[in-house]
């Protein structure tokens, strides 16, 4: 899980460190935690790899993940907002991180474009 989750957040390295830092704070990693891991990075990799689906079921998969991360109420438990919350992420940080992944290569070997995370807590 941990190598997904650091492939996920990108090249960022400072965000993949100090995210496991996050979750190794309660070792082992409690069950409920894992699973609120797997919920956002599935909706992640459903994210990018059905961007640009041509077909109905990639075009419905990239939606309903697109949807749940643009989702700014919390009132489920799983909402994005909860998950990131609960993984003690801050959302907003996360749904950047996620948008700007795609553009972040062009990007890195410009000087002064590494932000730090926002972890709660």
């Amino acid at each position: 899980m941990n190598e997904a989750v650091g492939r996920l957040l990108g090249a960022d390295m400072s965000a993949v460190q100090q995210f496991f830092d996050n979750l190794r704070r309660s070792e082992p990693v409690e069950p409920e935690k894992a699973l609120l891991a797997a919920i956002l990075e599935d909706a992640i990799q459903d994210y990018r790899k059905y961007k640009k689906a041509r077909d109905r079921e990639g075009k419905e998969r990239f939606r309903a993940a697109a949807e749940w991360i643009m989702e700014s109420a919390g009132d489920w438990i799983f909402s994005f907002n909860n998950v990131c919350e609960l993984l003690n992420l801050d959302p907003d940080y996360v749904r950047r991180a996620i948008y700007a992944r795609n553009g972040r290569a062009s990007q890195a070997n410009k000087p002064g474009r590494h932000d730090s995370p926002k972890l709660r807590g």
